[in-house]
């Protein structure tokens, strides 16, 4: 065997630079006018993969939801806790803080390969990585904001802090928040509060993928939780304990798996150094349990595996299929008060009932509208009075159409009481066949004797 040294550090600071630049980026970047994601209860509108939905079709937020949770159990399953090193906010903002601001501008820490000693003193250089890190805190709370607030909304708003205090204190509070959880809370989050670590812990299997210390190679240091050894007296571990100090969550990896490890491999990096000078690969290494015991590949199709994968495909084309079902236009209808009117319009009698409906253009581009109407089971019979001509509306904006329909032959014989006769209503965009919509309502036809009595 020969040494190697791992370089899993430096890859984790390019991804978390890849999703720096994606999470800033994306509420910049439109289609259509539209944000890949924004919710907005401002505009009472969703985005999503740069499609406009309004509020009536949040009905798609459960899907993305599911989606989302199905995916991370997946990847827990096939790569453990890759999310927690590789992705979390908390611990990106961790190394910014600790690693960049404490130890390379500051020089608070005097050793970034050293995560668990604490400096005392240097109150002053403490106090302001604090404020610096206050700062980071601002700009990341409003790039959070920035997805249920269209960014070019949100630095409007920020101009007139007076007429926006509930924004203005949200982003303060939840600054204050962040700057506490990363400069006083720490890894205690992951550790105590963060749900994951024990959602992870049932999830796993001999095949799923951890740090994992290699105790065939190294040499058996704990029997439980009890430290034997240092350094075992047999086996290439030489007890260094450069993995241990390392640490951000300040555990030993040599003690096996451990709801604290969060799958940062920097103790693989540290080992892989000494180890290399040995001529001798890490004793430390992101594998299976498996793996390790019988020296095999890691076994990434498996049943849980490819189980979690068809349920995330299927996910994902329900998804996409209630996405694409989604209406360029929404029409209510209500009814009047009046059940129906009779009027004489040049010595005709005419009934009519009158109609509010609520127009909405939910497409990205204006339309012309108009709309039809028939009675069930009758060959014509009615006539639309008012509106007599289409109208057009912008993209997202709504109208309220005082709609009236009028019977143009007798359409019931009945003395004893007024006839309910099922309406149906198909409203279009003149200019594109895809758009409509039908709706169901009723109109109401007087008694015989109402009629005669306006005769």
């Amino acid at each position: 065997m020969q040494g190697h040294i791992t370089t899993y550090t430096k890859k984790r600071y390019f991804v978390y630079l890849i999703a720096s630049i994606v999470m800033f980026g994306l509420p910049f970047i439109k289609i259509n006018e539209n944000h890949f994601f924004l919710l907005s209860f401002d505009h009472s509108k969703l985005n999503l993969f740069f499609i406009s939905f309004l509020t009536q079709e949040f009905y798609l937020m459960p899907f993305v939801l599911i989606f989302l949770f199905l995916f991370i159990f997946f990847i827990t399953t096939l790569s453990g806790r890759v999310w927690c090193a590789w992705s979390c906010p908390q611990t990106i903002f961790r190394v910014i803080y600790r690693d960049i601001i404490q130890t390379k501008i500051l020089k608070i820490r005097k050793n970034i390969s050293d995560k668990q000693k604490k400096y005392k003193g240097e109150y002053f250089k403490k106090f302001i990585a604090i404020v610096i890190f206050y700062l980071i805190s601002i700009i990341a709370v409003s790039n959070l904001l920035w997805y249920f607030i269209p960014p070019e909304d949100f630095f409007n708003y920020i101009q007139n802090p007076s007429e926006h205090l509930l924004l203005v204190g949200i982003l303060f509070c939840a600054s204050l928040l962040l700057t506490l959880d990363i400069t006083y809370l720490a890894e205690k989050f992951c550790i105590y509060v963060c749900p994951y670590a024990r959602i992870q812990s049932v999830m796993f299997d001999h095949d799923t993928m951890q740090v994992i210390y290699d105790e065939k190679r190294g040499g058996l240091i704990y029997e439980g939780h009890t430290k034997l050894y240092k350094k075992p007296p047999q086996g290439e571990c030489i007890g260094c304990e450069a993995c241990v100090s390392i640490c951000p969550t300040h555990i030993d990896i040599r003690k096996g798996m451990q709801l604290e490890c969060i799958n940062c491999l920097e103790c693989a990096d540290a080992c892989s150094k000494v180890q290399n000078k040995l001529n001798r690969p890490s004793l430390i290494s992101w594998t299976s349990a498996k793996a390790i015991q019988t020296g095999s590949k890691v076994h990434y199709l498996r049943f849980k595996t490819v189980a979690y994968f068809i349920i995330l495909l299927i996910a994902l084309i329900a998804l996409i299929f209630m996405a694409n079902k989604k209406e360029n236009m929404l029409l209510n209808i209500n009814r009047s008060s009046e059940l129906y009117s009779i009027s004489n319009i040049k010595g005709e009698l005419v009934v009519s009932n009158s109609y509010t409906f609520l127009f909405q253009n939910t497409d990205s581009k204006p339309h012309e509208y108009y709309f039809k109407a028939n009675l069930e089971g009758v060959n014509g019979g009615i006539e639309i009075l008012k509106p007599r001509k289409s109208f057009t509306l912008k993209a997202g904006e709504q109208v309220k159409k005082i709609v009236v329909i009028k019977a143009t032959k007798k359409l019931a014989n009945n003395d004893q009481k007024d006839t309910i006769l099922a309406l149906h209503i198909k409203a279009y965009a003149k200019d594109d066949e895809k758009i409509s919509i039908s709706r169901k309502s009723i109109f109401v036809y007087p008694k015989t004797t109402i009629i005669k009595d306006k005769q």
